[in-house]
């Protein structure tokens, strides 16, 4: 059954009410309606009740057709609005569209027919009409409600920064107390250390073997102390960037043979076999020996203090022509898989408790890390408790020191690296005994083939 429709005709021609009266009978629509005379009671009429479709003349005598539309937009009222027009006062129509009303109409042509999909049309097109306007205002809200966030977003970033700043600060003040401190501390510990020497030598005179255990003791402590005081030393300078690399040509098997002879005697006291393999075609490298035994000892020692029996495995090898792997491979205790994402932050321990089994201030790893990131190599890690651990360091062949090398070239014939600065490419050839060609190549900025 169609809605009945309630409907209010505003018309002071008393002619012009009953003929939209009959045609809206004719058309048998279902409906209720509601006649006034003029502007005033019109908009009592909307004040009061809900209708479905208003039908206005454009022309009341005691107010403006206009004015009446105005009044109704103003006060919020939203209804479809059919304004009843004479032919030849089209203009006067389109104003009133203009100004809010939903459609005209023109009283000659009134007809059951034509009322009645009028009035269809202007309900359908009124219900679409609000339809958009809920859209663009829940779009409006979005856009205020999107504003807002964005505004909340700025504000948190900007704070986000400013504690960044904050940190960083506060980050720089703790590598210089670090710094400071460690170095005030090394003085008085290499005193230490070197009068516990000096009384260790039969010659300063005869002690106790009570007083020589003691003595040892001191010496021993204090090195480990020392140790300890450099770390702390070292990542301050690599946190402050301030730690810088001396590369040169080097033998990377006579490197890491020489390292694992430095441990070989902390490993047989507890009984573990300590292994080299080297798969190297080329084993030369352009890198720092001294960093680069620095990271061995630290993943050696490592190994070797985790580990209670088993061996431990050096392997180096080419991943390809420009990069060179080294692998630390132990039968230790291992490390649980939700310790990897810190394992190499600094002053981090698997055991943080006091009472731990194993001493260290958890400064060897990240010392590591930065370390291989500066050589441009990568870190990794796998491991499993119980099993034991294996770190995985990738590096290139020859590294680059960014705002330091132009470039790094490698000379077959001689089986030698050589690091070319830009304003002292010429004096390559007498530096290095450059062949003219191979230093007008260089020059020219051509690097020769790596073999």
């Amino acid at each position: 059954m169609e809605e009945k429709l309630k409907i209010l005709v505003v018309e002071d021609d008393e002619v012009d009410r009953v003929i939209v009266r009959l045609a809206m009978t004719e058309a048998g629509m279902r409906m209720e309606l509601d006649e006034v005379k003029d502007g005033n009671h019109g908009f009592s009429a909307l004040i009061n009740n809900h209708y479905d479709c208003v039908f206005l003349d454009y022309h009341l005598r005691n107010q403006d057709c206009l004015t009446l539309i105005h009044k109704i937009n103003s006060s919020g009222i939203k209804v479809p609005l059919i304004i009843l027009i004479n032919s030849g006062n089209e203009a006067i129509a389109e104003d009133c569209i203009q100004a809010g009303a939903t459609q005209y109409f023109i009283k000659s042509t009134l007809s059951s027919a034509t009322i009645a999909q009028m009035l269809r049309s202007a309900i359908r097109i009124h219900h679409t009409k609000m339809q958009l306007d809920l859209v663009n205002q829940q779009l409006q809200e979005s856009r205020e409600q999107l504003s807002f966030q964005e505004q909340e977003l700025t504000a948190q970033q900007e704070q986000i920064q400013l504690q960044n700043l904050e940190l960083l600060a506060t980050s720089r003040l703790k590598s210089l107390f670090l710094a400071t401190i460690s170095h005030e501390l090394r003085t008085p510990m290499n005193a230490i250390i070197g009068f516990s020497q000096i009384l260790l030598r039969p010659k300063f005179g005869l002690l106790t073997n009570q007083q020589m255990e003691m003595v040892e003791k001191i010496f021993s402590n204090g090195k480990d102390l020392l140790v300890k005081i450099n770390e702390i030393i070292e990542f301050s300078q690599l946190e402050a960037g301030k730690l810088e690399l001396n590369p040169k040509t080097l033998d990377l098997s006579e490197v890491v043979n020489n390292t694992v002879t430095e441990i070989r005697s902390l490993a047989e006291a507890k009984n573990l076999s300590l292994l080299v393999k080297t798969n190297l075609e080329n084993k030369l490298v352009f890198n720092d020996a001294a960093r680069l035994r620095q990271i061995l000892i630290h993943l050696l020692t490592n190994a070797v203090k985790f580990t209670e029996s088993g061996s431990i495995c050096v392997e180096i090898k080419e991943s390809n022509k420009n990069q060179v792997t080294i692998t630390v491979q132990d039968t230790g205790i291992g490390i649980a898989s939700r310790d990897f994402q810190n394992i190499f932050a600094a002053f981090h321990q698997v055991d943080q408790g006091l009472s731990r089994k194993y001493s260290g201030i958890g400064l060897g790893l990240a010392i590591i890390n930065s370390l291989v990131r500066i050589m441009g190599g990568e870190i990794s890690i796998e491991s499993q408790l119980g099993i034991g651990s294996m770190f995985k360091i990738e590096l290139p062949r020859k590294i680059k020191l960014v705002g330091d090398l132009d470039d790094v070239v490698f000379l077959p014939h001689q089986n030698h690296f050589y690091s070319v600065h830009t304003p002292h490419k010429a004096s390559l050839k007498k530096e290095s005994g450059v062949s003219s060609q191979e230093s007008e190549s260089i020059s020219r900025g051509f690097t020769p083939a790596t073999d």
